[in-house]
Parts: C-alpha cells; sequence; structure tokens
C-alpha cells in the first residue's frame, strides 16, 4: 500500500511540473519602451497606475513577483512588491492605497497571463472600488506587452505598455 501511494504521489508531482513547463516565463530585468507603448487618452499620468515604468520580475512554479521602484517628487524612492499566485487563486497585496485582491489565470496555450484586480480605497470619507485587467504576453524572447484595462471616472481607460528586457 505504501508503494502505491509513493507512486502516486510522484505521479502527481511529475503532472504538476509538466503543466507548468508549458507557460510562459516572464522573469527579467524589463524597460519600458515608451515608444511602443500606448498612454491613455487625457489620462494625467495613466501609464504609471496602469502598470508603466521599469521594473524586475521573478517567476517560480507557482509564482509571480513584480518589484517596481519609483522616485517620487520628493526625491524619495519607494519600492513596492506584488506577488500574484499563477493557480487561479487569489492573491492580496497590500500598499499605501489599501489592499489589492488579485486572480491570476493562465491563457489555455499557456502564452499569456491574465491578472484582474480589485482594490477597495477610501478617499474624503468615500469607498471607492477600482478594478482592472492586465493580460502579459511576450512578443519574443525580449519583448513583453502588458494591455491594461481600468474604469475611470469617464469610462474605461486601456493602455499597453511595451518593455525590452535588460
Amino acid at each position: 500500500m505504501k508503494k502505491v501511494l509513493l507512486v502516486l504521489v510522484l505521479i502527481m508531482a511529475v503532472l504538476v511540473v509538466n503543466a507548468q513547463a508549458g507557460k510562459t516565463n516572464f522573469a527579467g530585468t524589463w524597460t519600458l519602451n515608451t515608444e511602443k507603448s500606448t498612454q491613455p487618452q487625457g489620462d494625467q499620468g495613466g501609464g504609471m497606475r496602469m502598470g508603466g515604468g521599469n521594473f524586475v520580475a521573478t517567476q517560480e512554479t507557482n509564482l509571480l513577483t513584480v518589484e517596481r521602484t519609483r522616485t517620487g517628487q520628493d526625491g524619495q524612492s519607494t519600492t513596492m512588491t506584488m506577488k500574484y499566485t499563477l493557480d487561479g487563486k487569489e492573491s492580496i497585496n497590500t500598499s499605501p492605497r489599501g489592499d489589492s485582491k488579485s486572480v491570476a489565470n493562465w491563457s489555455a496555450d499557456g502564452k499569456s497571463l491574465t491578472i484582474e484586480t480589485s482594490r477597495t480605497m477610501d478617499m474624503n470619507g468615500e469607498s471607492r472600488t477600482m478594478k482592472s485587467t492586465e493580460v502579459w504576453t511576450l512578443t519574443d524572447a525580449k519583448t513583453l506587452t502588458v494591455a491594461s484595462t481600468r474604469q475611470g471616472p469617464n469610462g474605461e481607460v486601456k493602455a499597453t505598455m511595451v518593455y525590452d528586457k535588460k
């Protein structure tokens, strides 16, 4: 009985590894290519809010970690780290703007990753929930495209950010 159980555990481990093997790996140091990117129309600074700016991504079997360092108007650098599980389960990330809840799902062919995020913020005593969707795709080994959609005050806002791998 122990041998049968051991064999079943080994088979399950191989299946999990093989299931992840066909997935795109987004790991790397990525630099925003502003010339190839499309910023939202009439949305001051929208690119930064919609995932713009350079970042470092690390990817393990079931976890994508995105680390962005930005310099504020005061000259201070801040680093924000977002972690997404890659199994369709909810991930919670905490930031100064509030907690965000995200679910990441692979496309059927494993070539793109869709991250749907919901964040509830308190602004001037009013609670507001913002939803966004990002679709990550490698167009080639050195180019990442992130197509973003979010609800803005005047309706849906879209942007396509293109990154070059360092």
